[in-house]
């Protein structure tokens, strides 16, 4: 897009806009992301078209959410506007399920998502996850290290294992900051999420594994006996053969499933 409507539209603030310009990482990501045009597709946040566009070229039809009425402006005046689907509306406040029903088939979702927005957005997805076939997104590098750690580093956390509790995720491209358009001040990540088929993890209720995690990394540096003295004793803890000793970014994910079951059981008996 020209760089004169560029700087006449220049990314709001408040919805921490950085719009991809490189047309070798916008077709690598197409082709990443790999379309059907008997699929449902939803973009979140079209921004300047840099995926819009290529995605028109292969679909009949196009859904898309965007919050920005200048954007959406830009998008009225493009050639392929007749295939969107168009929702003025927040992403995180979006009825995906409520979509699945209209096409009767799951959906995919993708997007360069606003860094201020990506983790609070994937978070409210995963409520929608039963009707989602997979997800891919461009993500600021340190989310996307966050999705993917494994116990013990120093990125492992909540959303760690909530993220790895429901999908599959896999990191299919590392994108510099001079790709987009203003520069951000970070690297970005293209990922994939998709739904388990089969869940390798199983807790009763997920709210009672969110409760947990929410517990044990409110502070991380603590250690377990400490940290989740509320809701265990260490007892417990040693009788679930967890160490009360070692801090949260040591415990695995079956292991906060473990806690997650226990204290579910407990409170049904009450």
């Amino acid at each position: 897009m020209n760089i004169k409507i560029l700087k006449k539209y220049f990314p709001l603030k408040r919805y921490g806009q950085n719009f991809l310009i490189n047309n070798s990482i916008i077709n690598n990501i197409i082709e990443k992301i790999n379309p059907n045009i008997e699929q449902t597709l939803v973009e979140i946040g079209p921004g300047l078209a840099a995926l819009t566009k290529p995605m028109c070229q292969i679909l009949e039809e196009l859904i898309v959410i965007e919050i920005d009425s200048n954007l959406l402006f830009l998008l009225k005046q493009e050639l392929f506007y007749s295939k969107l689907i168009v929702f003025f509306q927040d992403a995180l406040t979006f009825d995906y399920t409520k979509l699945f029903y209209k096409k009767n088939q799951l959906i995919r979702i993708f997007g360069n998502l606003p860094y201020n927005i990506s983790t609070s957005l994937i978070l409210f997805l995963f409520k929608h996850i039963a009707v989602i076939k997979d997800m891919n997104f461009m993500l600021q590098k340190e989310v996307a290290e966050r999705l993917t750690a494994s116990p013990g580093s120093k990125s492992y956390g909540r959303l760690s294992i909530i993220a790895q509790y429901y999908c599959s995720i896999k990191i299919l491209l590392n994108v510099t900051p001079e790709n987009f358009w203003p520069v951000p001040k970070v690297h970005s990540m293209f990922v994939n999420l998709t739904p388990h088929h089969h869940y390798p993890y199983f807790v009763y209720d997920v709210n009672f594994l969110s409760l947990v995690t929410n517990k044990a990394f409110q502070n991380r540096r603590k250690i377990l006996r400490h940290s989740l003295k509320d809701l265990f004793s260490e007892i417990i803890l040693i009788k679930l053969d967890i160490n009360p000793r070692l801090r949260a970014e040591n415990i695995s994910i079956f292991q906060y499933c473990q806690l997650a079951n226990y204290l579910y059981k407990k409170i049904l008996k009450k």
